[in-house]
């Protein structure tokens, strides 16, 4: 009697050895590669090109390095074509209809993307190809194409891009492979929405080049992948800040001049534009073909220049945004100057400036008269200044009539001092009397003043006379002088309202015409 251990022994060696599944698919794959060149184009006819379909999916853009001026992106390539040395019947195969083969078996298309900057110029995965029983191939190759890009940011950063990404046979000219495109555009159902980036549309187009080496032509399958940058985050992040920067600068005006902040107000603010572009330096492209151009006024503004030039990308053609900030910092720059002017006019004194003709007329007449500034107790208007003037060419006139002798000793011209009637001061008297302040002003025009008083008297009168004549000189002086010095006030005053209302004008302007000059604003 057999044991069961022993049954058990003799069952398991009398099954067969091997597996007997996939024997129809390892049968066809041994016939179609048993006596199969992939070094032969896969024609019947040898004067016929090999039709190959083309098309491109993409998945996503990774980056747009505007320094390098590289696009990488990750691309599916669809490569069809018929090779019709692969070709059987499915049901002399167990009715197998597809296969898929390695593409270092059999023959494919040398196709490489003309613009490559991949290190290792093809950086697609090697994937498997699927063939039909009718010979159809589909090879899908995914891969991270780096690709050349002349980035253009004149409009930077309301700037469209157009990166080509040119595909062609490395080797067939147009009579061995024909390229034919698959679709007009390029599939993007499965595009991954990028944060910079928006993408607008993938065309395609086929082209035939001749080139001097060769008399046929060679075809290539060319996408453009048409971008716009997304501006939302550098308008709130580049635009507004600059913008109230600017306006700081701008309210610095309205800041009296006797507070002695004026001047260090204007010199924070530009040192706070190169603390403001330090902190967006790491969100802004960049490229270095070309210095940013601009006008370096102080130290500050040769950090400031610097560090735009290192943030800001610059081919021949400056940048929107560069230009802009080129004038809010020649704003800011020319407020520091004029500024600095404001207090010059506003600490001079009557001893060590005279006030030239031409400054009294702009700055205390006409530009007064045309913003509708007065002083308290005036009003300046047309009238008054053709009136000013006037009295002013009067005084011009009596003053040149007189003689130079006169004029030196400020007498009139029959040497009397003052005026037509010889005065006194002095104490009450029987004759006629008019009070002028705590003097009684005598006025004869009959008996001599010699003859009025004794020779003591009137020596005590004439010191008396020369006392109060210095008194007065020195009233009238300081009052000249304080004239003076308020007309200097004034015309600061002036200047610094001008300054305000042009500075924010240009502000205003510079904004405007940015924003107006771009091709789009806010993309999101």
């Amino acid at each position: 009697m057999i044991s069961f251990y022993s049954l058990s022994i003799l069952l398991l060696f009398s099954l067969p050895w091997g597996a007997k599944s996939g024997l129809n698919e390892r049968r066809l794959l041994d016939d179609l590669l048993e006596n199969y060149n992939k070094l032969e184009r896969p024609v019947i006819n040898e004067t016929e090109a090999v039709v190959l379909s083309f098309g491109l999916t993409l998945q996503q853009i990774i980056d747009v390095d505007e320094k390098n001026q590289i696009l990488t992106t990750n691309i599916w390539l669809n490569l069809e074509w018929n090779d019709a040395n692969l070709k059987w019947n499915a049901s002399e195969y167990g009715n197998v209809a597809d296969v898929r083969i390695p593409p270092k078996y059999i023959w494919k298309p040398d196709l490489l993307m003309y613009n490559s900057a991949d290190e290792a110029f093809d950086s697609t995965y090697s994937t498997n190809i699927v063939l039909t029983n009718e010979g159809a191939c589909t090879y899908i190759p995914p891969g991270i194409f780096k690709s050349t890009c002349k980035i253009d940011i004149t409009w930077f950063p309301f700037d469209d891009q157009e990166c080509e990404m040119k595909f062609g046979s490395w080797t067939y000219d147009g009579g061995k492979l024909d390229l034919k495109l698959k679709s007009e555009r390029g599939d993007t159902s499965t595009y991954i929405l990028n944060g910079e980036w928006h993408l607008l549309d993938v065309p395609a187009s086929r082209h035939e080049v001749f080139y001097e080496c060769c008399p046929d032509p060679y075809l290539d399958i060319t996408f453009f992948i048409q971008i716009r940058r997304r501006t939302l985050y550098y308008f709130f992040n580049l635009i507004v800040p600059c913008v109230l920067i600017a306006s700081m600068a701008v309210l610095g005006f309205t800041l009296p001049p006797d507070s002695g902040e004026k001047l260090s107000l204007g010199v924070t603010i530009l040192l706070s534009l190169t603390v403001f572009l330090n902190m967006v330096s790491e969100t802004m492209p960049v490229t270095s073909d070309n210095p940013l151009l601009g006008v370096t006024v102080l130290l500050s503004l040769t950090i400031f220049l610097n560090t735009v030039s290192s943030i800001i990308p610059i081919t021949s053609d400056s940048p929107l945004i560069g230009t802009y900030f080129n004038c809010i910092m020649f704003m800011v720059a020319s407020s520091v100057v004029t500024t600095i002017m404001i207090l010059n006019y506003h600490h001079r004194l009557s001893h060590t400036h005279e006030m030239p003709e031409w400054v009294r007329m702009l700055f205390l007449q006409w530009i007064p008269w045309m913003l509708r500034m007065s002083r308290p107790g005036e009003k300046i208007t047309l009238k008054s200044i053709l009136m000013q003037n006037k009295m002013r060419e009067l005084d011009t006139k009596e003053n040149s009539s007189k003689s130079l002798l006169a004029n030196v000793l400020d007498m009139d011209d029959d040497f009397r001092p003052g005026g037509s009637t010889h005065s006194t001061f002095f104490p009450t008297h029987n004759n006629m009397v008019h009070k002028n302040g705590g003097f009684i002003r005598v006025t004869h025009n009959t008996q001599p003043f010699e003859d009025t008083f004794p020779t003591g008297i009137q020596k005590e009168l004439n010191l008396i006379l020369k006392e109060i004549r210095i008194i007065t000189d020195k009233i009238k002086e300081h009052d000249e002088s304080s004239a003076i010095e308020n007309d200097w006030k004034f015309a600061a005053m002036v200047l610094d309202r001008l300054c305000l209302i042009t500075f924010t004008m240009f502000t205003l302007i510079a904004t405007i015409a940015v924003l107006a000059a771009a091709p789009h604003v806010i993309v999101t």
